[in-house]
């Protein structure tokens, strides 16, 4: 039964038609992104050119035969993660035609979904995170740019297209708040400390204006082309700096945003207000992070406790 995916013809146009009236249905219903309906299509086309091999079409299949790809799936060596997406799609997928009244039953009913490892975020000690602050050098004006850029991302626990993205009427320094447009055109008032927003004043006095030699522009943090930065650039940054500071520990481009939420928590703060200043919509987005606080507190329980 295992057929190879890539031997399989293409699609028939009524099968075709089929996914694309599914796309359309959900842009318009979710407004997904791009990346978001094209993982969709070809979730949708894999498996219906795999049911062709078998005399099948995606509106006439059995909760068997949704089996019967999972395990081919299996013997393909695709990871749990990706087989959860595909399950994610195809309820929805079937959920649409019941609706529409293509069919009468869901194939999907009897079918659960893998249970997928909990990924704790990697994050970083205050001692990690002191010495990547104090690396940069600040006799040079990309240097002052860089340490103002990681202390911003640090004290707000920005996503780092969210900073690299920052125009000047999205800060006040009177207030001492950023402005930030998040996810899903999310917009959230995020507080900075007394630490960043000195920070800022200083890398605007003496830094920015040499960066963007003295023109006018509303972006926060230039390149040394006097142009918005990418988030590339500013992740090579990010690694040159933690090669600097001696940091030895796999970084992400969130490891500060990972920090910012993680030590808040171990200092005490509310879950709710993590989730608030990090733009999640979900709290159970947010409840991640108090794995990793909770971990930190039994350590330090059973290492200082007199009955730890």
């Amino acid at each position: 039964m295992s057929h190879d995916v890539t031997a399989m013809q293409a699609l028939s146009p009524q099968e075709e038609s089929v996914i694309a009236l599914y796309l359309d249905a959900i842009w318009m219903e979710k407004g997904l992104s791009k990346n978001s309906l094209d993982s969709y299509k070809t979730d949708l086309t894999l498996f219906a050119q795999w049911l062709s091999v078998h005399g099948k079409n995606l509106l006439a299949v059995s909760s068997a035969d949704l089996q019967l790809y999972l395990a081919y799936r299996l013997e393909q060596k695709l990871q749990s993660r990706s087989s959860a997406r595909f399950l994610s799609c195809m309820r929805g997928f079937y959920r649409h035609q019941l609706r529409e009244g293509v069919l009468q039953e869901n194939p999907m009913a009897l079918i659960e979904s893998p249970k997928l490892p909990r990924s704790l975020p990697k994050s970083l000690t205050e001692a990690d995170v002191e010495a990547l602050l104090g690396a940069p050098d600040l006799d040079d004006p990309v240097g002052l740019r860089d340490r103002t850029m990681l202390e911003v991302l640090y004290a707000c626990g920005l996503r780092v297209t969210e900073l690299v993205t920052l125009t000047m009427p999205q800060i006040n320094l009177r207030q001492n708040v950023i402005r930030v447009m998040g996810k899903g055109s999310k917009e959230r008032l995020i507080p900075m400390g007394e630490e960043a927003a000195a920070w800022l004043e200083k890398y605007f006095r003496e830094a920015r204006p040499f960066l963007l030699n003295n023109l006018p522009d509303e972006v926060v943090f230039p390149s040394t082309r006097a142009q918005a930065m990418t988030r590339q650039t500013f992740w090579h940054r990010i690694k040159h700096w933690a090669t600097v500071a001696g940091i030895d520990k796999p970084l992400s481009p969130h490891t500060l945003r990972h920090a910012f939420a993680t030590h808040l928590l171990n200092h005490g703060a509310d879950l709710r207000v993590v989730q608030l200043l990090l733009g999640h919509s979900d709290l159970s987005t947010t409840q991640i992070y108090t794995h990793i606080a909770r971990t930190r507190m039994k350590a330090q329980h059973a290492a200082h406790h007199p009955r730890g």
